[in-house]
């Protein structure tokens, strides 16, 4: 029994979703790898509507989505001469790209943490003193070690790519 060599439709389907996979990975949606591997596979800008229909998602969430996109320095919004409609364009280099959307996930995540860390801290006035001491010492470890994480991502963040 031979099976069917995949079409070139599947093909595309399946690098459309790796790209997901990708995005996902990194805590950014599925639709953000979606597009990135659209204009990959397609090789040019394609329009909103281009993009919609190469995704499976409606055009109001794809127009959400480019705007992360173009704050990364992913992609850019290009007109086209004598065309009203907006195309879209991969711009720069992707790996410094994923780099940058990568970091921006991490240095949210810390500041988060810090920010949690010292809303602990301010809710253990009501703690009896023992606890109190036991807790504040572990609050300044993973401070400290976040603080930590916090220089080793900064200087990888002017770290540039080969």
């Amino acid at each position: 029994m031979h099976e069917q060599p995949e079409s070139h439709k599947e093909i595309e389907k399946r690098i459309l979703s790796t790209f997901a996979g990708v995005a996902r990975s990194i805590g950014y949606s599925p639709l953000h790898g979606m597009i990135i591997g659209a204009l990959l596979v397609k090789g040019r800008a394609l329009s909103l509507q281009e993009l919609a229909d190469e995704t499976g998602y409606s055009p109001s969430m794809v127009s959400l989505s480019l705007d992360l996109l173009e704050v990364l320095g992913t992609i850019k919004r290009v007109k086209k001469e004598a065309d009203r409609k907006l195309y879209v364009a991969l711009q720069g280099d992707l790996l410094e790209s994923l780099k940058n959307a990568i970091l921006i996930r991490v240095k949210k995540s810390i500041g988060n943490s810090l920010v949690e860390f010292q809303e602990a801290k301010e809710r253990l006035k009501g703690v009896g003193p023992q606890e109190k001491e036991n807790v504040e010492n572990a609050i300044g470890i993973l401070e400290a070690e976040i603080r930590r994480l916090e220089k080793y991502v900064n200087l990888l963040s002017g770290m540039r790519l080969p």
